[in-house]
């Protein structure tokens, strides 16, 4: 009898273990393949500059993030749905085409100068 119990405890331990290890897995599958479909873009924005004047991402899901690395800035890309001010993110589906990215925080003397182009293919 108690080799029975034994080998039934046994047998419920590694059922349960499978099953919380592959609900584990599932997750880890679903997060994975929305990340894969979202493409991430960094600006960092400086007095009066951007990093880069030109950015290059692929049509769809596209995450842009914001760093203020010198001074207070925030962006707007014109004919989309971002805008972000200060640190931060935004996201929205674009359509190849090229996109003006401007700095949406009068920051000083500069501030006009603070353009960029993000080019969707």
């Amino acid at each position: 009898m108690k080799k029975i119990t034994l080998g039934i405890a046994a047998l419920l331990c590694i059922f349960l273990l499978g099953a919380c290890s592959s609900d584990s897995n599932e997750d880890n599958e679903a997060e994975e393949s929305t990340n894969e479909n979202t493409e991430e873009l960094t600006i960092e924005a400086f007095n009066w500059e951007f990093d880069q004047e030109e950015y290059t991402v692929p049509a769809g899901e596209v995450t842009v993030h914001l760093s203020n690395e010198e001074g207070h800035h925030g962006i707007e890309i014109e004919g989309t749905d971002i805008s972000i001010e200060g640190d931060g993110s935004a996201s929205d589906t674009l359509e190849a085409g090229e996109y003006t990215i401007r700095c949406s925080v009068p920051c000083g003397e500069g501030h006009s100068d603070m353009v960029a182009t993000l080019v969707v293919q």
